[in-house]
């Protein structure tokens, strides 16, 4: 990054070459002088991940999945937090994606629709398009 900048490239073709936002790359222009390289990381932020956790997480999903109900995100995650581990229905839907267990069954209302009220949507509308308007 410093070769970079001593060969006069400017911090947003510095940031864009290296894949990295431009202010990012100026706060690491600021701490180089007291911090030297280690002011440069490549590690992410955060704790490690813990995998006996979500092994954990995923083997007690997978049962509760296993039962012949159908579960909700809420309810299973209150099913969950019964066997000790505090998760949301959010965080548990990041677990049931890995597991490609959770998705949506329609992408589309389509199949509740009742076609004739969508015809004469389709032709009001199509009526109002034109600069009609609605009789009073």
């Amino acid at each position: 990054m410093l070769a970079l900048s001593v060969a006069g490239w400017p911090v947003g073709r510095i940031a864009e070459h290296l894949g990295y936002h431009p202010e990012t790359v100026r706060r690491l222009f600021r701490r180089l002088p007291t911090e030297g390289v280690a002011a440069v990381r490549h590690h992410p932020p955060g704790p490690p991940a813990d995998a006996r956790r979500r092994e954990r997480i995923e083997g007690l999903l997978e049962r509760l999945l296993g039962q012949e109900r159908t579960w909700t995100a809420a309810q299973l995650a209150d099913a969950v937090r019964e066997h000790g581990v505090g998760l949301s229905a959010r965080q548990l839907r990041r677990y049931l994606r890995n597991l490609a267990a959770w998705r949506r069954t329609q992408r589309t209302l389509r199949h509740k629709q009742d076609p004739e009220r969508v015809a004469r949507a389709r032709d009001e509308l199509a009526f109002f398009a034109g600069g009609r308007r609605r009789a009073s």
